[in-house]
Protein backbone atom coordinates (compact mmCIF):
# COMPACT_ATOMS: atom_id res chain seq x y z
CA UNK A 1 0.00 0.00 0.00
CA UNK A 2 1.06 3.33 -0.72
CA UNK A 3 1.19 5.44 2.04
CA UNK A 4 3.08 8.75 0.45
CA UNK A 5 1.83 11.76 -1.62
CA UNK A 6 5.32 12.45 -3.75
CA UNK A 7 8.27 12.32 -1.79
CA UNK A 8 7.54 14.63 1.23
CA UNK A 9 4.22 14.20 1.98
CA UNK A 10 1.96 11.84 3.19
CA UNK A 11 -1.61 11.00 1.85
CA UNK A 12 -4.66 12.85 3.48
CA UNK A 13 -5.36 10.78 7.06
CA UNK A 14 -2.08 9.19 7.04
CA UNK A 15 -0.33 9.61 10.20
CA UNK A 16 3.45 7.47 10.38
CA UNK A 17 5.22 7.23 13.66
CA UNK A 18 9.17 6.60 13.38
CA UNK A 19 11.50 4.98 15.64
CA UNK A 20 13.56 7.56 16.38
CA UNK A 21 16.63 6.11 18.78
CA UNK A 22 17.86 3.08 20.29
CA UNK A 23 16.49 3.44 24.21
CA UNK A 24 16.91 0.09 25.44
CA UNK A 25 18.05 -3.42 24.62
CA UNK A 26 18.11 -6.98 25.81
CA UNK A 27 20.41 -9.34 24.36
CA UNK A 28 19.67 -13.18 25.85
CA UNK A 29 22.49 -14.68 23.79
CA UNK A 30 20.28 -16.10 20.29
CA UNK A 31 18.39 -12.59 19.76
CA UNK A 32 18.63 -9.08 20.62
CA UNK A 33 15.50 -6.92 21.61
CA UNK A 34 15.99 -3.16 21.07
CA UNK A 35 13.09 -0.84 22.44
CA UNK A 36 12.94 2.52 20.10
CA UNK A 37 10.44 5.61 21.09
CA UNK A 38 9.09 7.46 18.40
CA UNK A 39 10.89 10.79 19.03
CA UNK A 40 14.31 11.07 20.80
CA UNK A 41 14.27 11.11 24.83
CA UNK A 42 15.74 14.13 26.39
CA UNK A 43 14.48 13.85 29.72
CA UNK A 44 12.23 12.02 31.85
CA UNK A 45 9.39 14.14 30.61
CA UNK A 46 9.35 12.59 27.15
CA UNK A 47 8.85 8.79 28.58
CA UNK A 48 5.31 9.69 28.83
CA UNK A 49 2.92 9.49 26.12
CA UNK A 50 5.04 7.95 23.19
CA UNK A 51 4.69 5.33 21.34
CA UNK A 52 7.20 2.81 21.82
CA UNK A 53 8.60 0.36 18.38
CA UNK A 54 10.03 -3.25 19.52
CA UNK A 55 12.44 -4.60 17.18
CA UNK A 56 13.53 -8.29 17.63
CA UNK A 57 16.30 -9.81 15.81
CA UNK A 58 17.22 -13.50 16.05
CA UNK A 59 18.59 -16.02 13.77
CA UNK A 60 16.88 -19.41 12.43
CA UNK A 61 19.29 -20.85 10.44
CA UNK A 62 23.09 -19.69 9.37
CA UNK A 63 23.31 -16.65 7.14
CA UNK A 64 19.18 -16.38 7.84
CA UNK A 65 17.91 -13.35 9.94
CA UNK A 66 14.58 -12.44 11.13
CA UNK A 67 13.44 -9.30 12.40
CA UNK A 68 9.94 -8.50 13.81
CA UNK A 69 8.68 -4.82 14.25
CA UNK A 70 5.83 -4.83 16.42
CA UNK A 71 3.69 -2.13 18.91
CA UNK A 72 0.76 -3.67 20.35
CA UNK A 73 1.61 -7.31 21.43
CA UNK A 74 -0.15 -9.89 23.22
CA UNK A 75 -3.38 -10.47 21.13
CA UNK A 76 -4.05 -14.49 19.54
CA UNK A 77 -3.26 -14.77 16.44
CA UNK A 78 -6.07 -16.45 13.92
CA UNK A 79 -3.17 -17.80 11.65
CA UNK A 80 -2.75 -19.71 9.31
CA UNK A 81 0.75 -19.85 10.42
CA UNK A 82 3.92 -20.90 8.17
CA UNK A 83 6.05 -23.36 9.61
CA UNK A 84 9.73 -22.61 9.64
CA UNK A 85 13.30 -24.74 10.02
CA UNK A 86 14.52 -23.31 12.84
CA UNK A 87 18.52 -25.11 14.28
CA UNK A 88 19.79 -23.76 17.73
CA UNK A 89 22.38 -21.61 18.59
CA UNK A 90 23.64 -19.92 15.47
CA UNK A 91 23.41 -16.52 16.58
CA UNK A 92 25.99 -14.34 18.91
CA UNK A 93 25.14 -11.12 20.01
CA UNK A 94 28.10 -7.94 20.48
CA UNK A 95 26.30 -5.09 21.62
CA UNK A 96 23.96 -3.77 19.08
CA UNK A 97 24.82 -6.56 16.41
CA UNK A 98 23.14 -10.18 15.71
CA UNK A 99 25.14 -12.46 13.35
CA UNK A 100 24.47 -15.58 11.74
CA UNK A 101 27.20 -17.14 9.56
CA UNK A 102 28.30 -14.59 7.20
CA UNK A 103 25.46 -12.22 7.48
CA UNK A 104 24.82 -9.76 10.49
CA UNK A 105 22.29 -6.79 11.49
CA UNK A 106 23.43 -4.09 13.30
CA UNK A 107 21.31 -1.27 14.88
CA UNK A 108 22.59 2.57 14.86
CA UNK A 109 21.83 3.92 18.56
CA UNK A 110 21.19 7.25 17.21
CA UNK A 111 19.72 8.29 14.70
CA UNK A 112 17.77 5.03 14.01
CA UNK A 113 18.97 2.74 11.68
CA UNK A 114 19.44 -0.69 10.74
CA UNK A 115 22.29 -2.22 8.79
CA UNK A 116 22.13 -5.76 7.04
CA UNK A 117 26.22 -6.73 6.76
CA UNK A 118 28.16 -9.71 5.10
CA UNK A 119 31.97 -9.49 5.05
CA UNK A 120 31.86 -6.29 6.48
CA UNK A 121 30.05 -4.76 3.73
CA UNK A 122 26.43 -3.71 3.94
CA UNK A 123 23.77 -5.51 1.15
CA UNK A 124 20.94 -3.35 2.15
CA UNK A 125 19.14 -0.96 5.16
CA UNK A 126 16.79 0.23 6.89
CA UNK A 127 17.04 4.09 7.23
CA UNK A 128 15.64 6.84 9.30
CA UNK A 129 11.77 6.96 8.48
CA UNK A 130 11.91 3.99 6.72
CA UNK A 131 10.30 1.44 9.44
CA UNK A 132 6.99 2.97 10.52
CA UNK A 133 3.85 2.31 12.39
CA UNK A 134 1.13 3.81 10.55
CA UNK A 135 -1.93 4.69 11.33
CA UNK A 136 -4.65 5.47 8.67
CA UNK A 137 -7.82 6.22 9.62
CA UNK A 138 -8.61 3.36 12.03
CA UNK A 139 -6.57 1.42 10.61
CA UNK A 140 -3.18 0.25 11.56
CA UNK A 141 -0.03 -0.87 9.13
CA UNK A 142 3.12 -1.40 9.90
CA UNK A 143 5.85 -0.78 7.13
CA UNK A 144 9.31 -1.62 6.33
CA UNK A 145 11.65 -0.25 3.44
CA UNK A 146 15.14 -1.79 2.37
CA UNK A 147 16.93 0.53 0.59
CA UNK A 148 17.80 -0.63 -2.94
CA UNK A 149 21.40 -0.21 -4.34
CA UNK A 150 22.00 1.45 -7.62
CA UNK A 151 21.76 -1.28 -10.43
CA UNK A 152 19.99 -3.81 -8.16
CA UNK A 153 17.36 -5.85 -10.01
CA UNK A 154 14.68 -7.61 -7.77
CA UNK A 155 13.20 -10.81 -8.59
CA UNK A 156 10.51 -13.23 -7.07
CA UNK A 157 7.25 -12.72 -5.50
CA UNK A 158 5.43 -15.69 -6.96
CA UNK A 159 3.29 -15.92 -10.20
CA UNK A 160 3.85 -13.03 -12.25
CA UNK A 161 2.35 -12.00 -15.57
CA UNK A 162 4.43 -8.64 -16.27
CA UNK A 163 8.26 -8.12 -16.39
CA UNK A 164 10.92 -10.34 -14.60
CA UNK A 165 12.63 -7.86 -13.03
CA UNK A 166 10.52 -6.10 -10.23
CA UNK A 167 11.36 -3.11 -10.34
CA UNK A 168 9.11 0.05 -10.06
CA UNK A 169 5.65 -1.94 -9.70
CA UNK A 170 3.50 -2.36 -7.23
CA UNK A 171 2.64 -6.03 -6.40
CA UNK A 172 -0.07 -7.00 -3.47
CA UNK A 173 0.79 -10.81 -2.33
CA UNK A 174 -3.13 -12.21 -2.59
CA UNK A 175 -4.04 -14.81 -4.67
CA UNK A 176 -7.03 -14.22 -6.86
CA UNK A 177 -8.92 -15.72 -10.27
CA UNK A 178 -7.47 -12.68 -11.93
CA UNK A 179 -6.50 -14.53 -15.63
CA UNK A 180 -2.62 -14.69 -16.58
CA UNK A 181 -3.22 -10.93 -17.95
CA UNK A 182 -3.49 -9.05 -14.77
CA UNK A 183 -1.48 -7.75 -11.93
CA UNK A 184 -3.42 -10.39 -10.20
CA UNK A 185 -2.23 -14.03 -9.91
CA UNK A 186 -2.91 -17.55 -8.62
CA UNK A 187 0.26 -18.20 -6.66
CA UNK A 188 1.62 -15.07 -4.81
CA UNK A 189 4.39 -15.64 -2.84
CA UNK A 190 5.83 -12.98 -0.17
CA UNK A 191 9.51 -13.52 -1.30
CA UNK A 192 12.29 -11.47 -3.47
CA UNK A 193 15.33 -12.03 -4.35
CA UNK A 194 18.23 -9.52 -5.54
CA UNK A 195 21.35 -9.38 -7.71
CA UNK A 196 23.31 -7.63 -4.45
CA UNK A 197 23.47 -11.21 -2.47
CA UNK A 198 20.41 -11.17 -0.82
CA UNK A 199 16.80 -12.16 -0.68
CA UNK A 200 13.78 -10.96 2.06
CA UNK A 201 10.65 -13.33 3.14
CA UNK A 202 7.85 -11.61 4.65
CA UNK A 203 6.26 -14.39 7.32
CA UNK A 204 2.62 -12.93 6.60
CA UNK A 205 0.18 -15.65 5.08
CA UNK A 206 -2.21 -12.35 4.48
CA UNK A 207 -2.11 -9.90 2.45
CA UNK A 208 1.10 -8.34 1.83
CA UNK A 209 1.78 -4.60 -0.57
CA UNK A 210 5.50 -4.71 -1.82
CA UNK A 211 6.39 -1.36 -3.40
CA UNK A 212 9.92 -2.13 -5.34
CA UNK A 213 10.94 1.29 -5.77
CA UNK A 214 7.64 2.43 -7.33
CA UNK A 215 7.33 4.54 -3.81
CA UNK A 216 10.68 5.31 -3.39
CA UNK A 217 12.96 4.87 -6.39
CA UNK A 218 15.54 3.95 -3.60
CA UNK A 219 13.92 1.64 -1.73
CA UNK A 220 11.65 -1.87 -1.54
CA UNK A 221 8.61 -1.49 0.68
CA UNK A 222 6.14 -3.71 2.17
CA UNK A 223 3.51 -3.30 4.83
CA UNK A 224 0.78 -5.52 6.62
CA UNK A 225 -2.05 -4.84 8.69
CA UNK A 226 -1.68 -4.86 12.10
CA UNK A 227 0.65 -4.34 14.87
CA UNK A 228 3.23 -6.19 13.86
CA UNK A 229 5.46 -7.37 10.51
CA UNK A 230 8.24 -10.30 10.72
CA UNK A 231 10.72 -10.21 7.73
CA UNK A 232 13.86 -12.68 6.99
CA UNK A 233 17.18 -11.05 5.41
CA UNK A 234 18.48 -14.34 3.84
CA UNK A 235 22.05 -13.98 2.45
CA UNK A 236 23.65 -16.05 -0.85
CA UNK A 237 25.37 -14.62 -1.86
CA UNK A 238 24.94 -16.45 -5.58
CA UNK A 239 20.88 -16.76 -6.61
CA UNK A 240 21.51 -20.34 -6.23
CA UNK A 241 22.17 -20.10 -2.50
CA UNK A 242 19.73 -17.76 -1.75
CA UNK A 243 17.17 -19.91 -3.00
CA UNK A 244 18.59 -23.32 -1.18
CA UNK A 245 18.82 -21.10 1.95
CA UNK A 246 14.68 -20.37 1.98
CA UNK A 247 13.79 -23.56 0.74
CA UNK A 248 15.31 -24.70 4.23
CA UNK A 249 13.61 -22.43 5.91
CA UNK A 250 10.16 -22.88 4.49
CA UNK A 251 10.13 -26.13 3.39
CA UNK A 252 10.42 -28.51 0.52
CA UNK A 253 8.28 -30.61 -1.49
CA UNK A 254 8.63 -34.26 -0.62
CA UNK A 255 10.25 -36.09 -3.65
CA UNK A 256 7.83 -38.56 -5.31
CA UNK A 257 9.41 -42.04 -5.15
CA UNK A 258 9.02 -45.17 -7.77
CA UNK A 259 6.03 -47.17 -6.05
CA UNK A 260 7.09 -51.31 -6.80
CA UNK A 261 5.17 -51.66 -9.99
CA UNK A 262 7.31 -49.05 -11.89
CA UNK A 263 5.00 -46.51 -11.65
CA UNK A 264 4.16 -43.30 -9.41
Amino acid sequence: MKFTDGYWHMREGVQPLYPAQVHDLIADGDSLTVYAPTARIEGRGDTLNRPLVTVRASAPLPDVIGVTVSHFSGGVSPGPHFALSTVDGVASVDDLSLTSGSLSVRFQRDPWRVEFLASGQVLTASGYKAMALIEDGDRRYVREQLGLGVATCVYGLGERFGPLVKNGQTIDIWNADGGTSSEQAYKNVPFFLTNAGYGVFVDHPGLVSFEVGSEAVSRVQFSVAGEALRYFVIYGPTPKEILRKYTALTGRPALPRRGPSGCG
